[in-house]
């Protein structure tokens, strides 16, 4: 086999022009042979290359050393095939997103009205003729009319100013998105052979001639062909929407594909072609080729005979095109309805929303209908002017008064903040949790989880340290209590052991020395192996000679561990003689069942009846368990002619038991700790495991999930099954709800076993509020509960990449307390959105009458446009700043979750928003009608056209203000908290944003003069208006004096979907689920809604976050749904990463036309 470092010496010219020449098959003749399938590839490389060693011989590298790394040979395999990247799509620039903030419908009207007044002021009508236009005629002095122009421009510069706080808010969003698609894709590694020494390198540094080595739950990086498989099955319906897992072998179908998944075994492959070039980055060359093409390969593209369809992946640009077209199917056809309900606050949010925005409208109309007919009752039937010509100017010129008043109430009353507020919140959240070692995938799923009322654990690695040692044996009819020593065994039975140990095992799990001196040995790969290896080393023999002598190439057939064998076994031809030995390990009871003979004391076979098999299973494999071991037992068996290897049920049998071994996996210290505090968090935490009821049970008891005296369910598997199945096998809900509320421990649980547990909490409707469940896993077969949970935890570190792939979170130190450190920072996003919600409806609630009331009495609203606007700016965009960046305290895991119905806005908050309400309103009011007396200044009502502004004005203008800041500290506390104050320090951000609006604030009325309506206030009235603002905070305690529950008439709002309606819904499985906030959009207030749009825009922002899209405007984008039969949840799965860039894949094209799969079963990720 040519070593590569022998045809490469490192002088290696690069410059060379025909790099194809260096290498005997060309990008394109790859590429080809990529196409092709079983049968016809295996004759394609018989035919050009001989055989796979050609491919390699002629690609110049060594099957079995790899490539050298040497430098100049990377860079001309990177010229010549590529790099093993796709590029991700650029991101939108500053001015589009400027363009899209300005597509918002309030604020195009504020623009027309505002270019309208604008022309308006210019006009000035002839001399002499404005007494017969009635009151409306009169117009303040002239320099005054000179200036009538100054609304019109402030009210468009106040327009600038939103616009462009929104786009740099979705600029920096996607900024720090893309941030955290580039922190993922680093995190990708993959393990190749360079030099003869197995490495892993990152992703996107493959290249074409890597030998890479495969194993159970990789996701492919790259398209390769198969050197040498053990036992290789792949899930390839990422890329051809088969669900069967295809089996690989040399003989019948090498080819493996990028961005599919390893189910079970484990090989080498050679690398084939990368990035572009591979199978996926081909699927992404044909999206990108444009909008026209789009359609066509939407149904589905033939390429070569194979119909590739490229259905579960989704694209950017697929997404742009789609959108038109389910615009127009979606009024045609009866709404279709997305199956992944949002997320629990989103769905609330979205709701609370809609109710609001209605609520504006209607005022905002009802305002603009009142002061037209006031104008025209009080100037033509009063007054009976007539109309004239010359007159309409100026009348126009009012009712564009009226009609920005109408719009500002409007713009006051939505609250666009609200949106803003939730996504600064999250990626806060996000931000800080990375320091928590939580990776989030999906940016709601932090919001989820403080939600979350049970968790779903594993115990191996999240609840257990994950390192292994054999800590008992029994070996020769004897129970060692600890490791014996070698010379207590006899030597033919050692030899056997080691034998067994070291062959039977996959080759790329090692036992290293450490990297500190001093500390504990390095294991790498499979932990369980590793305890066996350990024990091998304890024994004073080594693995890796006999490793050596049998290579991985003269391994005859490995029958590899899956969750239906729960064995591992391997079979090598005998070299003295004819015939085979087969070696094999796995759980005690399954394998000692398959077990007829065991070594004795001697070393000699002795029969092994099922009594013996019982008597052991008492007295050893029962106390091991007990004492929280998990036990293994090595066997062996011996063929002296060739047995069917197909036949697997007759060849895992008859074997001979050589020891059963006890490991030990320590609860990792924190943990107990850690799950006290969910408890007192209201979070219940189960165990599942494929562990042993009496391993688990005593695991479950060392880390307090089982507490002494109490009265809870432990269940095997088959026992879940059978309390849960009917006669026919299928799961009743009602079963189920029988058996969780009281299970705390699943063991001996197959993935299905999972999933159905998971999906039975999440689907049940018993008890008060519905479960939001967290579920942790490492294993591939994790991915269908990780998928159905509302938040997925994956292992970081010990972790697979098809779970990583399917979870929302990925726990960087593999460890239970950073869950809940999640729990912790979830909570504190629904909190912090709950504060801005307080104020912010405050607020609302204020401006609103305010504004309605103000201008149906004295024709003219007390708080102007432009100040409107500045209000809205500082209590939407300055407020969620300030509140949704609270840190979180130990506090929030005193109370209980939410749950999915509890409403955003509790009893309490309700009380809050309407007792601050009163007292701004009296106050405001009583200054609008009474001020100019208490002040001793003039009266600013009813004051003419263009008018000066007054004092009395500024003052309410000004007071409103200062209530407001005050009532911002007020909405630190939600739960009824008396010191507002507590932990302020420890919050700069919100500290900074009182102090600046503060200052922002004395600017504007100092110095803001006609474009703010504002006139310079003394010292005297400047104390007087913050005096008013303290009030706030006396006031704020007198609320909290008052208890809630007698205040029977308060209502919450922001509910979940009620339990009803769920009901319905849950029962029809695989129906869709409906979020019935969407059906409310789509019942014809479309049209209306639309109009909302910055609501949705920046939900958008927070939905690209959860999948990677590019947040298109509109309504109906929020929740893209899905209009595309291919429906069906099953077949969905979307290669996110598909092991070339993370983002490829999300941020920029998460791949073909179809519905971006519910986040219950695909993974769009992020």
């Amino acid at each position: 086999m040519a070593n590569n470092s022998a045809d490469h010496p490192p002088g290696n010219s690069v410059a060379e022009v025909d790099h194809e020449g260096d290498f005997g098959c060309t990008m394109m003749q790859l590429r080809e042979l990529m196409e092709l399938r079983s049968g016809e590839a295996v004759s394609k490389i018989a035919e050009c290359y001989g055989d796979v060693q050609g491919i390699c011989r002629r690609l110049k590298t060594s099957p079995i050393e790899g490539l050298s790394g040497n430098p100049a040979d990377l860079e001309k395999r990177h010229t010549s095939f590529g790099k093993n990247f796709i590029p991700p799509k650029k991101p939108k620039t500053f001015l589009q997103l400027v363009w899209e903030a300005l597509q918002d419908v309030t604020l195009i009207i504020l623009e027309v009205a505002a270019i309208i007044s604008l022309a308006l002021s210019f006009y000035h009508p002839p001399e002499g003729d404005n007494e017969d236009c009635g009151e409306a005629g009169a117009v303040a002095d002239e320099g005054e009319s000179q200036a009538g122009w100054i609304e019109g421009a402030a009210i468009l510069f106040s327009v600038i100013i939103v616009v462009l706080v929104t786009a740099f808010n979705d600029w920096s969003k996607e900024k720090q998105f893309r941030g955290l698609q580039s922190r993922i894709e680093q995190e990708q590694k993959f393990t190749v052979i360079r030099k003869g020494q197995v490495i892993q390198i990152p992703v996107a540094e493959i290249v074409v001639g890597d030998i890479a080595q495969i194993k159970y739950g990789d996701l492919l990086p790259a398209d390769g062909i198969l050197i040498q498989g053990n036992d290789l099955k792949i899930d390839e319906s990422s890329l051809t929407g088969e669900s069967d897992q295809v089996r690989k072998s040399l003989e019948k179908d090498p080819m493996l594909l990028s961005g599919t998944h390893v189910m079970e075994g484990s090989g080498r492959m050679v690398v084939s072609a990368v990035g572009l070039n591979s199978q996926t980055g081909i699927i992404f060359t044909l999206l990108g080729a444009g909008e026209d093409e789009e359609k066509k390969v939407k149904k589905a593209k033939t390429q070569d005979g194979i119909a590739l369809e490229i259905q579960p992946l989704k694209s950017e640009e697929g997404v742009e095109s789609e959108e038109k077209e389910e615009k127009e199917e979606k009024e045609k056809k009866k709404v279709n309805v997305t199956k992944k309900e949002k997320s629990v606050l989103q769905g609330k949010l979205t709701r609370l929303a809609v109710q609001i925005g209605k609520a504006g409208l209607i005022m905002s109309a009802v305002t603009v209908v009142i002061l037209i007919l006031y104008f025209v009752i009080n100037t033509f039937g009063i007054q009976r002017k007539d109309w004239k010509a010359e007159c309409t100017p100026i009348y126009i010129q009012y009712f564009v008064k009226f009609f920005i008043i109408g719009v500002t109430v409007l713009v006051v009353a939505v609250p666009e903040g609200l949106p803003l507020a939730v996504t600064i919140s999250l990626a806060y959240s996000v931000k800080k949790m990375m320091k928590d070692n939580n990776l989030v995938r999906h940016l709601d799923a932090c919001e989820t989880m403080g939600n979350a009322t049970a968790i779903c654990s594993d115990k191996t690695g999240t609840l257990t340290m994950n390192r292994m040692t054999v800590v008992q044996a029994y070996i020769g009819d004897t129970h060692y209590k600890t490791v014996p020593e070698p010379e207590a065994i006899k030597p033919e039975t050692l030899e056997i052991l080691v034998n067994s140990i070291s062959i039977n095992s996959a080759y790329t799990t090692k036992i290293l020395p450490s990297e500190k001196e001093g500390g504990l040995p390095r294991h790498v790969g499979n932990k369980t192996e590793c305890a066996l290896l350990g024990l091998v080393l304890d024994l004073k023999r080594d693995y890796q000679p006999i490793r050596d002598e049998v290579p991985e190439e003269k391994l005859y057939k490995v029958y590899t561990f899956n969750s239906s064998r729960k064995s591992m076994s391997t079979v090598i031809k005998n070299s003295s003689g004819p015939g085979f030995r087969m070696y094999s390990k796995g759980a005690s009871e399954i394998v000692l069942r398959k077990c007829s003979h065991i070594l004795d004391a001697s070393g000699q076979q002795r029969v092994f009846k099922a009594k013996d098999r019982d008597e052991m299973v008492q007295k050893v494999i029962e106390p091991m368990a007990c004492d929280g071991l998990r036990t293994i037992c090595v066997a062996m068996r011996d063929f002296s002619t060739e047995p069917d290897w197909d036949n697997e049920a007759d060849i895992l049998n008859d074997l001979t038991c050589i020891c059963v071994v006890g490991i030990e996996d320590p609860v990792r210290p924190e943990v107990p700790e850690a799950i006290s505090k969910c408890q007192r968090a209201g979070i219940t935490v189960r165990m599942v495991t494929g562990d042993n009821i009496n391993t688990a049970r005593a695991i479950a008891t060392k880390c307090g999930i089982l507490q002494p005296g109490e009265d809870f369910l432990c269940l095997e598997g088959k026992d879940f099954n059978q309390q849960i199945r009917n006669d026919k096998g299928e799961v009743e809900q009602e079963r189920l709800d029988k058996v969780w509320p009281k299970l705390r421990v699943l063991a001996r649980s197959s993935p299905t076993d999972k999933h159905t547990l998971v999906k039975g909490i999440i689907d049940s409707t018993v008890g008060e509020t519905r479960q939001v469940v967290a579920v942790t896993g490492d294993g591939t077969n994790d991915g269908p509960a990780l998928k159905k949970a509302d938040v997925g935890f994956a292992m970081g570190i010990a972790g697979t990449d098809v779970a990583k792939e399917a979870s929302d979170i990925i726990l960087t130190d593999d460890n239970f307390t950073s869950i809940v450190k999640a729990v912790m920072w979830g909570r504190n996003v629904y909190d912090s959105i709950s504060k801005f919600l307080q104020f912010q409806l405050t607020v609302n609630v204020v401006a609103v009458i305010v504004a309605f009331t103000g201008a149906c009495i004295t024709q003219d609203s007390p708080l102007k446009a432009v100040q409107m606007l500045w209000v809205n700016l500082i209590m939407d965009t300055l407020a969620s700043l300030a509140l949704a960046t609270e840190p979180p305290t130990e506090s929030l895991l005193l109370r209980k979750p939410y749950g999915r119905d509890k409403p955003l806005i509790s009893r309490t908050m309700m009380k809050n928003i309407l007792g601050h309400a009163v007292y701004q309103l009296v106050i405001t009011f009583t200054l609008l009608f009474a001020g100019e007396k208490f002040f001793n200044i003039d009266s600013g009502r009813s004051a003419l056209l263009h008018a000066q502004p007054s004092e009395h004005y500024t003052i309410i203008f000004n007071v409103f203000v200062m209530m407001q800041l005050f009532n911002e500290i007020n909405a630190r506390k939600i739960h009824g908290e008396r010191n507002v104050f507590e932990g302020i320090y420890r919050n700069p951000i919100f500290c900074s944003v009182v102090l600046g609006t503060f200052a922002l604030q004395i600017i504007i009325v100092q110095f803001g003069g006609k474009p703010f309506s504002c006139t310079a206030l003394t010292i005297d009235q400047w104390l007087w208006c913050i005096f008013i603002g303290v009030g706030e905070l006396l006031w704020g305690q007198l609320i909290t004096a008052i208890p809630t529950h007698r205040l029977k008439f308060l209502k919450e709002a922001g509910h979940g979907i009620p339990k009803e309606d769920i009901a319905e819904e849950v029962l029809i499985e695989g129906a869709d689920e409906i979020d019935h906030a969407e059906m409310e959009l789509r019942r014809g207030q479309i049209l209306w809604f639309r109009g909302l749009n910055r609501i949705q825009t920046q939900m958008d922002v927070v939905y690209t976050f959860q999948t990677g899209q590019t947040a298109v405007p509109g309504a109906l984008r929020r929740q893209p749904s899905v209009v595309s039969q291919h429906n069906d949840a099953k077949t969905v799965s979307s290669p996110t990463h598909v092991g070339i860039s993370s983002s490829s894949l999300s941020a920029n094209s998460a791949a073909a036309a179809g519905p971006p799969a519910p986040a219950s079963s695909s993974t769009t990720g992020n």
